[in-house]
């Protein structure tokens, strides 16, 4: 009912007009007799004009109400054209913002994708998950013994089961640069004044058999394996860090034994790190492995047999090497010892 009134009221002069029209039918269809002492004919002349009062005023009104609303349409059309004028450079910033948005989304995938991995048995683990299902490995480090000891073996032992082709990219320090050794044995010296997992000290004559036997090794198992495609490089200067890289993850550990960061193939990371060992390796000295074809290896590499491989790799041992120190290196390329 409140609602009807409302109505009513802002609607007066229509609702006036209206019932005085149906006044004047009414007048039209009684008789003839005078009506408060008019003819009823005056009558509907004069409810008839106001009738049409009303009608001219609301007409007004409604004209009057439409103005506003003009001028607002207007104002709007022109507030919608600048808008639209200015829209092709609110779609730029908004492109750009974008590009930013997805620049600043990739910078946090790849940090979310290198990962620290922490004591040793994560690490191993991760090792172990690197070395599975991969047809390739690159390694740069010190003297690649845990490479020698572990991971070359466990690649070449997959590889010959499922009758795959195997590439390794190795990079460590040359044993006849005494520089190099001596600066590498100083830094292990200078992070752990104790005896590794294989129960040794780090000295520059240890250092130097230790690289010794990443190439014996390297050309044994090669002798073996005829699907193993081995690069091996020399390099005179030491890191800190020891890189290991599979098809599928790229690991680099430092000589805390308990951390280390790992990263995923498809990575920012990953793939520069690739781009960095591969770079690295051509500026090293390269070991003619081919030649160790003339310098047959028996299952358990004789003295002599050792002697004349590295003679014929260019990299003759120090005549200050017995017997004993070559037996030395032999076992450390067979049986090496897992140094974690």
């Amino acid at each position: 009912m409140g609602k009807f009134v409302a109505w009513v009221g802002k609607n007066a002069d229509g609702v006036i007009a209206l019932v005085l029209a149906l006044f004047i039918a009414f007048l039209g269809l009684t008789s003839d007799d005078e009506i408060l002492g008019q003819s009823k004919s005056d009558l509907i002349s004069g409810v008839t004009l106001l009738v049409l009062g009303l009608l001219t005023a609301a007409i007004l009104r409604d004209r009057w109400r439409q103005e506003p609303m003009e001028d607002t349409i207007k104002e709007n059309f022109r507030t919608t054209s600048g808008a639209l004028a200015s829209l092709p450079a609110r779609l730029d910033r908004l492109e750009r913002l974008e590009a930013v948005v997805e620049s600043a989304r990739r910078v946090l995938d790849d940090l979310q994708v290198v990962e620290v991995l922490n004591g040793a048995d994560e690490i191993a683990e991760a090792h172990a998950e690197a070395r599975r299902a991969t047809d390739r490995w690159i390694f740069k480090g010190g003297t690649g013994t845990y490479m020698r000891a572990v991971t070359l073996p466990d690649l070449v032992l997959a590889a010959r089961r499922e009758r795959k082709a195997l590439l390794v990219r190795l990079e460590i320090i040359d044993p006849t640069h005494a520089g190099v050794c001596e600066a590498y044995v100083r830094f292990r010296r200078s992070v752990s004044d104790t005896p590794d997992g294989t129960g040794e000290f780090w000295t520059v004559d240890r250092t130097r058999k230790e690289s010794y036997a990443t190439i014996l090794a390297a050309c044994w198992h090669r002798q073996r394996f005829s699907l193993l495609d081995i690069d091996l490089g020399l390099s005179s200067t030491m890191t800190t860090f020891r890189w290991d890289m599979s098809s599928g993850y790229v690991i680099i550990t430092v000589e805390d034994p308990n951390r280390a960061l790992m990263s995923r193939r498809g990575s920012f990371y990953y793939d520069h790190c690739s781009t960095e060992l591969l770079a690295s390796l051509d500026q090293t000295r390269r070991v003619p492995i081919e030649a160790a074809k003339s310098a047959t290896l028996g299952d358990e590499p004789t003295v002599d047999e050792t002697r004349k491989l590295f003679e014929v790799l260019g990299l003759g041992l120090p005549s200050s090497y017995g017997d004993r120190d070559v037996v030395e290196i032999i076992r450390k390329a067979i049986r090496a010892k897992n140094p974690y």
